[in-house]
């Protein structure tokens, strides 16, 4: 299995994407693990990163494709991995298709995870977490006064809503996720690689619908 995993911040791409790992036993390859992990082991990829980042700069596109050749080198990517937060652009998308070409791991396909944007509003602006143990909550779809609270860790949860959740940041989010997987969208499609999965409803119903996306 060797797939781009498109989907905007709440499409429960990071659900689906652990199922996939714990089915088919290969990596989730994501640019932000990627790049804190090469920054932390001081390699000569992450150096540039670090400095890079440092400068308040997006890492450039040559050096995050050369962090990723490195990740897909490891035993564990032998037998295909789930590219999650890469390409997000068009000239990425060539750079990456370029690359799994010479490494001889071509994509067999690109999913995106589809949900409505009102539903993807109610996800993200619903979420609450508990300040005692973390737990996290969504006011519409799974609130906390099912008993027992916290599934049993707090007595009376105290929520929060977290900045970044926030209505106006959550537009944004989308707007810019919008802007940018559009052209990607089309990009994929072309070439015959895109697969659409609808991500609303019972969380098991969309594994299947995952799943044979990909037998297809």
């Amino acid at each position: 299995m060797r797939i781009v995993l498109l989907g905007a911040p709440g499409s429960g791409k990071g659900t689906q994407a652990q199922r996939l790992i714990d089915k088919y036993r290969v990596p989730q390859v994501s640019t932000g693990d990627l790049l804190r992990a090469a920054v932390a082991a001081g390699s000569e990829l992450g150096l540039r990163a670090k400095a890079t980042m440092d400068a308040g700069k997006l890492v450039d596109d040559a050096t995050m494709l050369g962090i990723i050749r490195e990740r897909l080198a490891a035993p564990d990517a032998a037998r295909g991995f789930i590219l999650d937060g890469f390409p997000r652009t068009i000239v990425q998308a060539d750079g990456l298709g370029a690359l799994l070409t010479d490494i001889g791991q071509p994509l067999e396909a690109v999913v995106l995870m589809d949900v409505d944007t009102e539903q993807l509003f109610r996800r993200l602006t619903g979420r609450r977490t508990c300040r005692s143990c973390g737990r996290v909550f969504n006011v519409y779809t799974a609130p906390p006064s099912v008993p027992p609270p916290c599934a049993g860790q707090c007595t009376t949860p105290e929520l929060f809503q977290r900045p970044d959740d926030s209505e106006a940041t959550i537009g944004k989010r989308l707007e810019v996720y919008g802007a940018q997987t559009r052209p990607l969208i089309e990009y994929y499609r072309t070439r015959g690689l895109l697969r659409t999965v609808a991500a609303e409803g019972d969380i098991d119903v969309v594994t299947a619908r995952l799943e044979a996306a990909l037998r297809a």
